[in-house]
């Protein structure tokens, strides 16, 4: 099979957002037609008279389309959307594996965080029970505990999952 661009392949694309514009921008790209994830999280927020649990986007100012190369013009032409994100000077793509993964994080009731922190590559793990079983990733030393740091870097950040180093086995 000769190695190249086929434009008609659907891939998952990171898509940097005018700031607090993720939702709108969403909803925009759902009404063109276009398959799009907005990982979102529900945050208790406090006002002066009330709490409220709100939907918030768990990346700021991202959010993923699944589309063809050739219909990336339209995503661009859509209101809220600022640019794609690129990665070694093209457009990031990003396998359904690193969506897959997010989901399921997102999905867990595990408490999590993002950071655009360049966290060190350490040592390869894999989640053998609970909610993430068979999740890889990798450990790392942040804020003097150890954490396993899900990896997205066609987006540049990591998501950090606390997880006990008894659920987790070397790969």
């Amino acid at each position: 099979m000769a190695l190249g661009l086929n434009t008609n392949l659907l891939q998952w694309y990171p898509v940097y957002t005018n700031p607090r514009a993720e939702k709108k921008a969403y909803e925009a790209l759902i009404k063109k037609g276009i398959t799009t994830y907005l990982p979102l999280r529900k945050t208790l927020k406090q006002w002066s008279d009330r709490k409220k649990w709100v939907d918030e986007p768990f990346i700021k100012s991202y959010l993923f389309v699944h589309i063809k190369p050739g219909q990336q013009t339209d995503v661009l032409m859509t209101k809220g959307i600022a640019r794609f994100i690129y990665f070694a000077g093209k457009v990031a793509a990003m396998p359904d594996r690193q969506i897959d993964d997010l989901k399921l994080v997102l999905a867990s009731a595990l408490d999590v965080e993002v950071t655009e922190e360049d966290l060190q590559p350490g040592e390869r793990v894999r989640i053998k029970a609970g909610p993430l079983k068979d999740l890889n990733g990798e450990v790392v030393a942040y804020r003097n505990q150890k954490q396993l740091a899900l990896r997205f870097e066609s987006i540049g950040c990591s998501v950090i999952v606390y997880v006990g180093a008894s659920l987790i086995e070397r790969i």
